[in-house]
């Protein structure tokens, strides 16, 4: 989010947040940027659970930014999510638009593994011990179900580690 390519620094970090809503956590749309599947939140018909992720406070000028960056692949979506003091806020994700959503891709232990930190890092492992293993199994889920077989085993030995820390 604060990187250089991204919004350098203005976004600040609000800590740990949990949807209220239940969703299922995918890699199904393909980043040029991070050359592999990124993650999105779909609304499962069935099923889902409450996702954890990390809530951050934008200027309207950032969010400007944000929204040019995902470009028309993603449209932005209110929402509401307990965030770490357990309050209830709404807040704006950015959600992949439902034709832009893309089976067969894989994704990478760099890409997954900045997610699994991040979640580490704001204590969520410790709150909900399961929910890690889960972005992890969902991450080899979708490097076996990938067109490109060979990156999809590659990655998802990698991705194997990301389990213990």
């Amino acid at each position: 989010m604060n990187s250089p390519k991204r919004l350098n620094g203005d976004a600040v970090d609000r800590g740990r947040a949990q949807t209220i809503d239940e969703y299922d956590f995918a890699f199904d749309k393909w980043s040029d940027t991070n050359r592999c599947a990124a993650s999105d939140l779909i609304k499962p018909k069935t099923g889902g659970r409450r996702i954890w992720g990390v809530l951050y406070k934008v200027s309207r000028a950032g969010f400007k930014k944000l929204k040019g960056i995902e470009g028309p692949s993603y449209r932005p979506q209110r929402m509401s999510v307990v965030d770490a003091t357990g309050a209830t806020v709404r807040v704006t994700t950015f959600r992949v638009r439902h034709d832009r959503r893309q089976p067969g891709l894989h994704t990478t232990e760099e890409y997954v593994g900045h997610i699994v930190k991040g979640l580490r890092a704001r204590g969520v492992e410790e709150l909900e011990p399961a929910y890690i293993q889960h972005v992890i199994d969902v991450a080899i889920r979708t490097n076996e179900q990938a067109e490109d077989q060979d990156a999809g085993r590659r990655q998802n030995a990698l991705i194997e580690k990301l389990r213990h820390p």
